[in-house]
């Protein structure tokens, strides 16, 4: 059987895209491994480094003088173990940034999984540790960590997967519920009962800024944030902290040696510190006045001994780091790892910023860490292991996965076959059917192989 030129060339054609898509896929791949990191690489790996070096220095400078007052008396103790804490980390990272991103997300649902059913067991007496009047730590000693850092994390890759496999998911608020709205929804939930609503509003934040990027109606994420905020008033009404928190954000100096002291000393230590400061180490707050100086209060002893100037550096990475990463999605091919890119940046973002306002006075105090300085086991290591997932996208070897359904030479040759037997049917030349079986015999077009040209003779057409 003789196979037509149209079909050859379509043939010809799907197989040229084929090789073509081979072959973009194989050189993008070695850009982003034989020929070096790409420029968004080093510095996603610049600043990130320089961020955790400086959380090293503030996180001892900190720490160091109650570590001794206190019954160990190692000044290093905090130290040792943000460093070691740190190598793990930073092993993630480099794990992180060379998995195969399809993999990870045929792994996200097992990931999502583990983590529910670690929020679960956090909330069982005798499995998780309660700490000041929060249940959110489960194991011993040094490996302690929390599981909603880990779920924190997980959603991410759950959203980012969930919207880049079905784009019109976030088309109207029934398309997000499910189960979208539900998954997230029951997760914050979880990490609200232990209680960590700062958490949560890290986790909303993100998740809303993804959904943003894929092109939800503002509008319908109004309606969810309208309803997130009545419930987080409601949340925070029923337990008298909550609500001591609240009036002390509104009115600092109502109480200031009871629930207003933290946000006071926070205060005194930024105008102690000025704009530049008193020097590396030479902060008062943080020694007997600032509590929790080495984790949720960090910044303020940056404020104090760095001053305006040490502040304004630290804002410049974190600005930096985000603005790469945003960059980073851009350039992506594969919406997947843009979407991925994205909800990196904006979880350091959202964390950073909460902890900025928090500390500064301009928000309730929330207990988010500062990322990548507050020292924290497990955000160390989370932040950490998304910075390299961030390498990852970064590296440009991520392109999206085209199937050719029809090549154009094909469709090409359809549409005038069609044109062609509609053309004879409305001039009387038989019926579409009767057309289509003559051309297939050859009367339809006869090609003239007897005058060594190669040329089509049409009937009627006469000799040349």
């Amino acid at each position: 059987m003789k196979i037509s030129r149209p079909a050859r060339l379509s043939r010809d054609s799907r197989r040229a895209s084929e090789a073509s898509s081979k072959r973009d896929s194989a050189r993008d791949s070695r850009r982003g491994s034989s020929a070096g990191q790409t420029p968004e690489q080093s510095l996603i790996w610049t600043v990130t480094i320089a961020l955790f070096a400086a959380g090293a220095v503030m996180v001892y400078s900190a720490s160091s003088a109650t570590s001794a007052l206190s019954t160990d008396g190692d000044p290093l103790g905090y130290l040792k173990r943000y460093l070691v804490l740190g190598a793990l980390g930073l092993v993630a990272m480099r794990f992180t940034s060379r998995i195969d991103l399809n993999q990870l997300r045929r792994l996200t649902p097992a990931l999502v999984g583990g983590s529910f059913v670690l929020l679960l067991l956090v909330l069982l007496p005798g499995i998780g540790a309660e700490v000041n009047g929060a249940r959110r730590w489960i194991g011993p000693g040094i490996a302690r960590f929390q599981p909603s850092e880990v779920m924190k994390f997980a959603l991410v890759l759950y959203v980012a997967m969930l919207v880049a496999s079905d784009p019109n998911r976030v088309r109207n608020l029934k398309s997000m519920a499910n189960p979208l709205f539900y998954v997230v929804g029951a997760a914050a939930l979880l990490i609200a009962l232990q209680p960590d609503l700062g958490t949560d509003l890290v986790i909303c934040a993100t998740i809303g800024t993804i959904l943003v990027a894929s092109g939800a109606q503002i509008k319908d994420l109004a309606k969810v944030a309208g309803a997130l905020a009545v419930l987080v008033l409601i949340f925070s009404l029923i337990e008298p902290y909550r609500v001591a928190r609240l009036t002390a954000f509104l009115n600092p100096g109502h109480d200031p040696t009871g629930i207003g002291f933290q946000t006071e000393q926070a205060r005194m230590a930024f105008g102690s510190g000025g704009f530049f400061g008193v020097g590396l180490g030479e902060s008062v707050q943080k020694v007997f006045y600032l509590p929790e100086a080495h984790t949720d209060m960090i910044l303020a002893v940056i404020g104090e001994e760095l001053g305006l100037m040490g502040i304004a550096g630290l804002a410049a990475l974190y600005f930096a780091l985000i603005m790469t990463g945003l960059r980073a999605a851009r350039n992506s091919r594969d919406a997947y790892a843009r979407l991925l890119a994205i909800g990196v940046s904006s979880l350091v973002a959202c964390q950073a910023l909460l902890n900025f306002f928090a500390v500064l006075g301009m928000a309730p105090l929330t207990g988010v860490p500062l990322p990548f300085i507050s020292y924290g086991a497990s955000n160390l290591v989370v932040m950490l292991a998304a910075m390299g997932l961030l390498v990852n996208v970064a590296s440009g070897r991520h392109t999206a996965r085209v199937r050719v359904i029809d090549g154009g030479a094909q469709a090409e040759h359809r549409r005038r076959r069609h044109e062609a037997e509609r053309a004879a049917a409305a001039g009387g030349a038989g019926s579409a059917p009767e057309i289509t079986a003559r051309r297939s015999r050859g009367h339809y077009e006869s090609r003239n192989r007897g005058g060594g040209n190669g040329r089509t003779r049409r009937p009627g057409s006469g000799s040349r």
